[in-house]
C-alpha cells in the first residue's frame, strides 16, 4: 500500500506527552495515529465521546462584584498597554478598510 505524509499542528507539550505514552505502549506516534484513523474508518465514528463545554449564561451586571469588575477593567488596561488590545475605533476603521463594513 502506498504511503503518504500527514502534517498536523499540535502543542509541543501534548506531542511530547503523546510520544512518551506511546513509547510506554511500545509503539510510535505514527502507529497510534494510524490506529486511530483505522478505527474511525471502521466504526464510522470518533472512538470516544466528544461534547461541547456547558454553555454559561452571561451574568447580569448586578451579579458581578466590584472586585471582579475592577479586575476585568485592569486586565483590559494591561492588555492595551501590552499591545494585545486596540481601541474600538481602530478596529472598526480596519474592518471598514478591509470589508467595507
Amino acid at each position: 500500500m502506498a504511503q503518504t505524509t500527514l502534517s498536523i499542528r499540535i502543542d509541543e507539550s501534548v506531542k511530547r506527552q503523546l510520544e512518551l505514552l506511546c513509547n510506554d505502549f511500545g509503539i510510535n506516534v505514527t502507529a497510534a495515529i494510524t490506529m486511530f484513523a483505522k478505527t474511525v474508518i471502521k466504526e464510522r465514528k470518533i472512538p470516544f465521546e466528544i461534547s461541547a463545554a456547558p454553555v454559561q449564561r452571561p451574568r447580569a451586571f448586578d451579579e458581578i462584584s466590584r472586585a471582579e469588575l475592577d479586575a476585568s477593567f485592569q486586565r483590559s488596561l494591561d492588555d492595551y498597554a501590552a499591545g494585545k488590545a486596540h481601541p474600538a475605533e481602530d478596529v472598526f476603521a480596519e474592518l471598514d478598510r478591509e470589508f467595507g463594513i
